[in-house]
């Protein structure tokens, strides 16, 4: 496992709560995190909700179409896990 940074990633998803995140696929225009970072593999990860209110820093896993959220770095609910996705994922 290694810790890996890549640029231009950014998928969606409709994963509600503070669990994992089941990937839906990169936006138009960006790559997945599966492609970039590769699976088995750790990253930084930004999530923010549809109306940008809600938002979340963290180290994460990857593994095949779903990123485990292991570490919040900060967020907007004080280094808590956000809890309203249905989100964008960067």
């Amino acid at each position: 496992m290694a810790f890996n940074i890549a640029d231009r990633v950014k998928e969606t998803t409709t994963t509600t709560g503070t669990g994992s995140i089941s990937l839906a696929g990169a936006v138009t225009g960006y790559v997945s995190f599966s492609s970039a970072i590769g699976n088995g593999n750790t990253c930084y990860y930004t999530i923010q909700t549809q109306t940008e209110t809600e938002w979340e820093v963290g180290l994460g896993t990857v593994s095949a179409g779903v990123l485990s959220r292991d570490t919040v770095l900060a967020s907007s609910r004080s280094e808590e896990h956000t809890s309203e996705l249905q989100s964008r994922l960067h």
